[in-house]
């Protein structure tokens, strides 16, 4: 279900951090006894991270001393050299905001807020921003270029390592991981709820949360549709959520099935808020971009549910749509895992082609080919959604559109040469200059006609429809022998996987150990 949930993480907008012009409450670094102890792991780069921190920091500026927090970051350290999810410029913004903290930890964080609206160009302007908050340069870039800046980075990279935070922001509050709604009033009613004793006077004017309703419309025949994590996660967001769970095979439910109908939202579980929702502003701006009108309700798009009602159920043993078809036997369900038939020997990978996960995946089948060579048929999918007739979306936006048409199109027509494209490529996926990666055998006119010349649209409109038919979602995701699940970024995990299922094959006496520990993650 963690596909399902990600897109809780997105905020629309960050409130942009403005100071107080007389002193704040938190110029007194030393926290009071009983303060709560609140927790920030996060990366300097990432817009989940700042939009925690900018709403944070007004809840610090109320509470004051009676907050111990503590602003930690992600990342690795190997031997000498630090690495962050975002790459170099992160690893520099970290180092950058702990010098601050270290030096000036009364007004560190009105620095970090001044870089958070530009976290994108981070470290550029850092210097402004210490301005701003009156903290000295010096004293900071004297940090930064010393000692003392690359061990506060080895100390923070550890402390997240040792929370096992590997995804920002994570956060912990009373020593607890918190998983409550990310918003002022949110954070401020939580930090408040978990003090012993006598609350401050900044608890006391919490706003009461407004009601507001959801409906749930699920199928019991549904195997897979677990919807009380999200509810819960919704909860969080709206305090005062009141949920009620509706069956499909109810009057009620049928009726609001045509609601979803008429979202075009065809899948359960079928999450429908009514109008009240907007009554409570954080949460709302923070699904808005997800909500699509449906009748008298506004239907949320949670991921990617699968199930359809009134499709053949694959694995029941009943004529579910009445054709005289029988689970596999009917159209519906030949793409489903339980009706696939097994391919010995092959190969799938369902990517993201600007997803960083994704992209260890496919920079890790170089070793993995080298040891298996023509042993296994291997593909690429992408993964992605046609909204209308050769118009993409992919969830990092229309450049990770434009590669995986480049990319298909090498596939077409270098069949033998376009991973060293793509491998090319990954060493910095985000360039546009894709034209320095088409040199020898391919050819960057080709590329060029097929993807200006409307053949890579029609590849990309065919690739993406089997991750799609099988509700795929999350980059990588690998199908070994054309039906069965599995996950993995390294070339060590990936043997395994196709191994446990082709002992015989030669590549698999071939020993392959990962240097160093395997990243946990996905895209979508």
């Amino acid at each position: 279900m963690r596909k399902y949930l990600l897109f809780l993480v997105v905020i629309v907008a960050a409130l942009l951090f403005t100071a107080c012009p007389q002193k704040s409450k938190t110029d007194a670094t030393t926290p009071n006894k009983g303060a709560v102890k609140v927790t920030f792991h996060v990366m300097s780069m990432c817009p989940y991270g700042v939009q925690v921190v900018d709403k944070i920091i007004p809840v610090l500026n109320k509470l004051g001393q009676d907050v111990d927090f503590n602003l930690e970051f992600i990342g690795k350290k190997n031997g000498e050299k630090f690495s962050s999810l975002h790459g170099e410029k992160e690893v520099m913004g970290n180092k950058i905001q702990l010098c601050a903290k270290a030096h000036a930890p009364a007004s560190y964080l009105k620095m970090i807020g001044c870089m958070n609206k530009n976290y994108r160009k981070i470290p550029a302007g850092w210097e402004a921003c210490a301005k701003e908050a009156a903290i000295k340069e010096a004293d900071i870039k004297k940090c930064i270029d010393g000692k003392e800046g690359n061990d506060l980075l080895t100390a923070s990279f550890a402390n997240s390592t040792k929370a096992k935070a590997s995804g920002s922001p994570t956060i912990f509050l009373d020593g607890k991981k918190y998983s409550g709604g990310r918003g002022e009033n949110d954070f401020l009613r939580s930090i408040c709820g978990a003090y012993k004793g006598e609350a401050p006077q900044a608890c006391k004017d919490i706003p009461k949360p407004k009601s507001v309703d959801l409906v749930v419309l699920t199928d019991k025949r549904c195997k897979t549709c677990n919807h009380a994590r999200l509810v819960g996660s919704l909860k969080g967001l709206f305090p005062g959520l009141k949920s009620r769970v509706v069956d499909y095979s109810t009057p009620e439910g049928k009726k609001l099935y045509e609601a979803g109908k008429a979202a075009k939202m065809l899948t359960l579980p079928l999450y429908l808020f009514s109008k009240n929702v907007k009554d409570e502003p954080d949460g709302y701006k923070r699904v808005q971009r997800f909500l699509i009108p449906a009748g008298d309700y506004s239907a949320l798009r949670a991921g990617r549910t699968t199930f359809n009602p009134t499709a053949e159920i694959c694995d029941n043993k009943v004529d579910d749509t009445n054709n005289g078809k029988i689970d596999c036997a009917d159209d519906t369900c030949k793409n489903q895992l339980v009706c696939r038939k097994e391919i010995k020997a092959k190969l799938d990978v369902f990517v993201m082609s600007q997803c960083p996960y994704g992209t260890m995946a496919l920079d890790a089948m170089k070793e993995t080919l080298a040891a298996f060579g023509n042993e296994i048929d291997f593909t690429i999918n992408f993964i992605a959604n046609e909204t209308s007739p050769g118009k993409f979306k992919a969830l990092h936006g229309q450049p990770e559109v434009d590669e995986n048409i480049r990319e298909l199109c090498a596939i077409k027509h270098f069949p033998k040469k376009h991973m060293d494209y793509i491998w090319c490529r990954n060493k910095n996926i985000r360039s546009t200059d894709w034209k320095a990666c088409a040199t020898g055998a391919i050819k960057a006119a080709v590329l060029e006609k097929c993807f200006k010349g409307g053949e890579g649209v029609k590849l990309l409109s065919k690739n993406i429809k089997t991750a799609n038919a099988m509700g795929i979602g999350a980059s990588p995701t690998w199908m070994i022998n054309n039906k069965f699940k599995a996950s993995g970024v390294t070339p060590a995990q990936i043997q395994k996987n196709i191994c446990d299922h082709n002992k015989e094959l030669k590549g698999c006496k071939t020993k392959m150990i990962d240097k160093k520990a395997a990243p946990k993650g996905k895209c979508g």
